[in-house]
């Protein structure tokens, strides 16, 4: 890392920075915010952009030469040495509806891999954290994948992009064909990073999205994987710097899985 600054400052930051967003978004929630539409169901709020500037001047002050990468405003140079990936509020459709599943996310990377990452709801007081080769926490709680083995015995997460026309029909195809696979249920809460924490968390034994951006999954890949799980995209293949799919699993239903999603992939 950055010489004459430790981990410790980079995490500190990272958490400070997601908490002090929390409470701009919380100071929004659920009154009359301006929402804009960027596309077909793709949502802005006058709180995403409060949030990540408030995010972007805190990282700024302490690490001024480092580049921020964010949803709304900050187009950092994705090749830099040091790079935060911001999302000011993962779950806008569910923020501007009322419902208190939304978050802050905040990874940094060095040389493009993630080096630590904080995903903070602050309308339930969740705070999930991963520091590289340091494990996953909920709360400070060590956070584990599940152990399930086989499709059958598995919870699933997953997400549609705002693509209404062939993604949502392959997304449709992918959950039918999980459920031939007898599992327990599926799940759509329409929040990326917390999902991914569900991952970590063992609450769900995979999670697979058709399109996320970096800003959705950066923080979120690095919990699965600290707390012993795989992440993809939907080929198998490594998770870009850009626009990608994504499959996250414990490990063990990650083929499965793959079986599954990666057939879908390219039908859009």
């Amino acid at each position: 890392m950055k010489k004459g600054v430790g981990v410790n400052v980079e995490f500190e930051t990272a958490v400070q920075a997601a908490q002090e967003a929390g409470q701009i978004l919380l100071s929004y929630f659920r009154m009359e915010a301006n929402v804009r539409t960027k596309g077909i169901a793709d949502l802005v709020t006058d709180a995403d952009v409060a949030a990540e500037r408030c995010i972007a001047a805190r990282i700024s002050a302490v690490f001024p030469g480092h580049a921020i990468l964010g949803e709304e405003e900050q187009s950092g140079d994705t090749t830099a040495e040091y790079l935060w990936v911001v999302d000011p509020l993962d779950g806008t459709t569910n923020f501007a509806h009322g419902l208190p599943h939304f978050a802050v996310s905040i990874a940094l990377l060095h040389h493009g891999q993630p080096q630590l990452g904080v995903v903070w709801n602050p309308a339930r007081g969740d705070l999930y954290t991963a520091r590289l080769g340091g494990g996953a926490f909920h709360n400070g709680r060590r956070l584990r994948v599940s152990s399930e083995a086989t499709m059958d015995q598995s919870l699933i997460g997953t997400g549609f992009y705002y693509d209404r026309g062939a993604m949502m029909e392959a997304t449709l195809g992918a959950i039918g064909d999980c459920f031939r696979q007898n599992i327990h249920g599926i799940r759509r809460f329409g929040t990326a990073a917390l999902d991914l924490a569900h991952v970590a968390d063992g609450l769900y034994g995979a999670f697979f999205e058709f399109q996320l951006s970096p800003w959705d999954f950066a923080a979120g890949q690095l919990l699965v994987t600290e707390a012993g799980g795989r992440v993809t995209d939907c080929t198998g293949g490594e998770l870009p710097l850009r626009k990608s799919t994504i499959l996250a699993s414990n490990g063990l239903l990650h083929d499965q899985m793959l079986s599954i999603v990666s057939r879908r992939v390219g039908t859009w």
